[in-house]
């Protein structure tokens, strides 16, 4: 397996380092931007547009971000590239000009989101955008059919499942997702500790990262039971951790 311990190694900015949308905005240029500035490692959330772009914005609804009606994969890149980010002057960016911008200077957690009968080429065109790129970064998704695309496609990309939950038919879900060549997971960290995150980590040498740290307290569980933290609202290198 390779060297993917550069996923662990700083905490990970969760849709960049925004401000809980109050200037800075999720997923938009102006929060990668800040994460790179802090050293941040940065987590994003992709969809794939109605002419097939692979674009960085994490609902699979327009109205809460765009302040419009429809659906991401109803839209060119071009039309999401025009909407106003919370009424902010960032846009909708395509994957690439996120690569373009942070150029290989924090490593990338790149969350897939499919959209059944929507989403035919997301993971091959993200992964043709990755071979190209020079810096480190790793794709996900919470969708086990996309899931189960990424070993035709990833080559040496890390792939990992996004999950949550601690009852038995979750968990029995997430273990068959280990037949797929995943190399990490990101867990919902209210979830942990948990019988699935355990194995992974203890009998497969798994890395696990956790979403969403919002606090001292989840940072406190996130290193307890998992190796980083994908964090949001605070300043991890400000905050000792006890």
């Amino acid at each position: 397996m390779a060297d993917i311990s550069w996923l662990t190694a700083r905490p990970i900015a969760h849709r960049g380092y925004h401000d809980l949308n109050k200037t800075v905005w999720e997923n938009t240029l102006s929060a990668f931007r800040r994460a790179v500035d802090r050293g941040y490692a940065i987590e994003c959330d992709v969809h794939l547009s109605s002419d097939g772009v692979p674009v960085v914005f994490h609902d699979h609804g327009l109205q809460r971000l765009g302040g419009t009606e429809g659906y991401v994969w109803q839209r060119t890149a071009a039309e999401l590239a025009a909407l106003r980010i919370g009424g902010t002057a960032d846009h909708a960016p395509s994957l690439k000009e996120l690569l373009d911008l942070v150029g290989g200077r924090v490593p990338l957690v790149i969350e897939l989101k499919g959209t059944p009968g929507h989403d035919a080429g997301l993971v091959e065109r993200v992964c043709n955008l990755l071979h190209a790129y020079r810096g480190r970064a790793a794709i996900m998704s919470f969708d086990h059919w996309l899931i189960r695309e990424f070993r035709a496609h990833a080559r040496e990309i890390p792939t990992g499942l996004t999950a949550y939950g601690s009852a038995d038919h979750e968990l029995e879900a997430h273990f068959s997702m280990l037949a797929h060549g995943i190399s990490f997971v990101s867990y919902g960290v209210m979830d942990l500790p948990n019988r699935f995150v355990g194995f992974v980590r203890e009998k497969l040498s798994m890395p696990v990262i956790t979403w969403t740290v919002c606090d001292e307290r989840a940072a406190v569980k996130t290193f307890a039971h998992a190796d980083q933290m994908t964090f949001e609202g605070f300043d991890p290198d400000a905050t000792a951790l006890s």
